[in-house]
């Protein structure tokens, strides 16, 4: 397949892109910026220069190819709403472009958050409207209905940390506030669970679903079901030579609420209908190989 990919210079297009063209396909990718252009060509995919609101682009994008995975969003917190409405655009661009072709479209979203329950495949959660959650659960509905108009859609929702060497994410960022407070901090009694995922295994999902998933198809990238945020902390805490603490929500500002809220996820049901297992290291074990450690950066 020659596959439109956005995304494709971003942290798992770094995993998705060298998964597809390892199995054989070809990629064109969505680059915005020259850099982003640089690493995509260095990713070894064909460049289309353009970005999330270049709508007319990215419907010629996904016209020519046989199929599109969806990875870009944007990660300003600041700026939540507007991602999640460029988002939505983005996803009507692609459904007009590929109606009726049976072409596979898989989108990146999120894993549902179900208090005390793990969540799988089948869950479809209610959040209050206008929340950010609300906003991107609309998004995945509006790819999976997109099945009803001749698009093989799939959404992989991916767990709230997708680890690996060169990871900025939530891991970074609890880190690099470690080394500010002068310890590693959890909320509450830290037994809030995140689940996880290394990012080899989730690239390795998204080019599954582009070959194989029927239309309609809810997936989740989930290899540790939930780790207790509080056994994070203590590994970090470990690595720099810290103690942990806990600490109100506020005091982690954005990300206070994501530490707040238990969200253990499974991935059962994915693996039945792929045969997709993980096999990298848990988040933990990641971890403890110290690659995390060896500077203070955050994702922006």
């Amino acid at each position: 397949m020659r596959v439109f990919v956005t995304g494709a210079s971003g942290w798992v297009g770094s995993a998705v892109v060298p998964e597809l063209i390892g199995a054989g396909h070809q990629v064109l990718g969505l680059a915005r910026s020259d850099s982003s252009a640089e690493a995509v060509a260095a990713r070894g995919a064909e460049v289309l220069r353009g970005g999330l609101d270049d709508l007319d682009t990215l419907r010629a994008g996904a016209a020519e190819c046989d199929g599109v995975v969806h990875l870009a969003f944007g990660h300003d917190f600041a700026r939540f709403d507007a991602s999640v409405q460029t988002d939505a655009r983005a996803i009507d661009a692609f459904g007009e472009a590929l109606e009726g072709s049976g072409k596979p479209l898989v989108i990146a979203s999120g894993t549902p958050a179900i208090p005390g329950q793990v969540a799988t495949e089948r869950d479809r959660p209610e959040f209050p409207p206008g929340s950010p959650m609300a906003g991107r659960a609309a998004n995945a509905r509006a790819t999976l209905d997109l099945a009803s108009r001749g698009v093989r859609s799939s959404v992989v929702g991916l767990p709230r940390t997708v680890h690996g060497e060169g990871d900025q994410g939530f891991v970074s960022w609890l880190i690099a506030d470690a080394r500010e407070k002068g310890a590693a901090g959890y909320v509450g009694d830290g037994s809030n669970r995140w689940p996880a995922v290394h990012v080899a295994d989730a690239g390795r999902l998204f080019r599954l679903a582009l070959e194989q998933a029927p239309a309609g198809s809810m997936l989740h990238a989930v290899g540790d079901e939930g780790v207790p945020i509080r056994d994070i902390a203590e590994v970090i805490g470990r690595h720099l030579d810290l103690p942990t603490a806990s600490r109100p929500a506020e005091d982690f500002g954005f990300l206070g609420m994501v530490l707040s809220i238990d969200q253990p996820a499974s991935s059962a049901l994915t693996g039945e209908l792929l045969g997709w297992r993980p096999v990298g290291p848990s988040l933990l074990e990641d971890l403890d190989k110290g690659h995390y450690f060896n500077a203070d950066s955050r994702s922006t």
